[in-house]
C-alpha cells in the first residue's frame, strides 16, 4: 500500500512538473532581435546564426561578441550599438544556442564556440572586435588577423570544473527543463544581475528583464547554458600567452567592482600580455551597459591606436 501511494505521488509530481513546463512554453512569446538594424543570417555548420548590422558598410568593421550566461544575447550591447554605428560598420551576432540564433540540442563545448568565433570573424577583413567575458578567451584562441581588440573582463572559466552529471541533468526533458526554468526565472535573473552583472541593478529596466526571461524560455534554450553551468564551456587557452600573440592593439576594460573576474586578474593579464587596461569605476562585469559613453570612448580610442 505504501509503495502504491509513493508511486502515485511520484506520478502526480511528474505530471504536475510536465504541466508546469508546458504552460511556460505556451506563454513564452517568440523572440525578436534585441538590436535595431539590418538583420541577417550566417549559416554555419548547419546552424542559422542571426546577427544585426548597422552603420555605413564602407566604414571600418567592428564586431561585438556577447558573453555567455543563461539569458545571453547580442542585446548585451544595446546601450552602445547605435552610437558605435555612427562611426563604424557594426555587426553583433547571437552566438549559436542563444538569442534569435538556432538552438540545436547539442552538447555545446568551448571548441564549438572557438571555431564559430574563428569562422565568423574571418568573414571580415581585419575587423576591430569587442568580446565580453568568456567569449574573450574564444577570440584570443582563434589566432585571427585583427585591427584592434577590446575585451571586457575576459576569462577562461565561466563555470566550475566539468561535471557530466550536472550537464545531463539539465539536458533531461522533465527535471532538467524544470530546473532550468527556475534558474532562468525572473527572480533568478534579477539576482544574478545584482550579484555580479551590475554595480547598480536599478539600471536594468523591467523591459530588459522581460527580454532576458523570454530569450531563456525559447525552445531548446537550456542546452547551451547546461554546458556553461557544468563547466564544458571553460576554455583551455592560456589567456596571457594568447593575448601576447595577438598582432593588434589589445585593450582590456574592467569594472572596478567586478568580483567573478576581479580587477586583480585584469592587472595580471595586462602586465603579462603588455595590454592597455582601462578601469571603469562603479561597474561590475558590464561596464558597457552601466557607462556606455565612457565605453564608446574607449572603443574609439582603441581603434584609433
Amino acid at each position: 500500500m505504501r509503495l502504491r501511494s509513493l508511486a502515485a505521488g511520484v506520478a502526480l509530481g511528474a505530471g504536475a512538473t510536465a504541466l508546469a513546463n508546458a504552460a511556460l512554453r505556451r506563454r513564452t512569446p517568440a523572440l525578436e532581435p534585441a538590436l535595431d538594424g539590418t538583420h541577417r543570417t550566417f549559416s554555419w555548420n548547419g546552424i542559422d546564426v542571426r546577427y544585426t548590422e548597422a552603420g555605413d558598410p564602407s566604414d571600418p568593421d567592428l564586431l561585438l561578441l556577447h558573453g555567455i550566461n543563461a539569458a545571453a544575447s547580442s542585446g548585451e550591447f544595446r546601450a552602445v550599438f547605435a552610437e558605435l554605428a555612427e562611426d563604424y560598420h557594426v555587426i553583433a551576432p547571437d552566438l549559436p544556442g542563444f538569442g534569435t540564433s538556432d538552438r540545436p540540442a547539442l552538447r555545446y563545448s568551448a571548441t564549438l564556440y572557438e571555431e564559430f568565433v574563428r569562422d565568423f570573424v574571418a568573414e571580415f577583413d581585419r575587423p576591430a572586435v569587442v568580446a565580453s567575458s568568456l567569449t574573450g578567451a574564444y577570440l584570443a584562441a582563434a589566432h585571427l588577423d585583427l585591427s584592434s581588440v577590446v575585451l571586457v573582463c575576459p576569462t577562461e572559466r565561466g563555470g566550475p570544473d566539468r561535471n557530466h552529471l550536472a550537464r545531463e541533468l539539465l539536458r533531461s526533458p522533465l527535471v532538467g527543463e524544470a530546473l532550468f526554468n527556475l534558474l532562468a526565472s525572473k527572480p533568478s535573473i534579477r539576482y544574478f544581475n545584482a550579484d555580479h552583472g551590475y554595480y547598480d541593478a536599478d539600471l536594468v529596466s523591467e523591459s530588459w528583464i522581460d527580454y532576458e526571461w523570454r530569450t531563456a524560455h525559447q525552445p531548446n534554450a537550456r542546452y547551451a547554458p547546461a554546458s556553461f553551468v557544468s563547466g564544458f564551456l571553460n576554455s583551455d587557452v592560456d589567456l596571457e600567452a594568447a593575448l601576447s600573440s595577438i598582432d593588434a592593439t589589445v585593450t582590456l576594460v574592467w569594472g572596478r567592482e567586478a568580483d567573478i573576474t576581479p580587477l586583480q586578474r585584469g592587472r595580471t593579464l595586462a602586465d603579462a600580455a603588455d595590454c592597455r587596461l582601462v578601469v571603469i569605476d562603479d561597474a561590475k562585469l558590464l561596464p558597457h551597459v552601466e557607462f556606455p559613453e565612457a565605453f564608446v570612448d574607449v572603443v574609439r580610442d582603441a581603434i584609433e591606436r
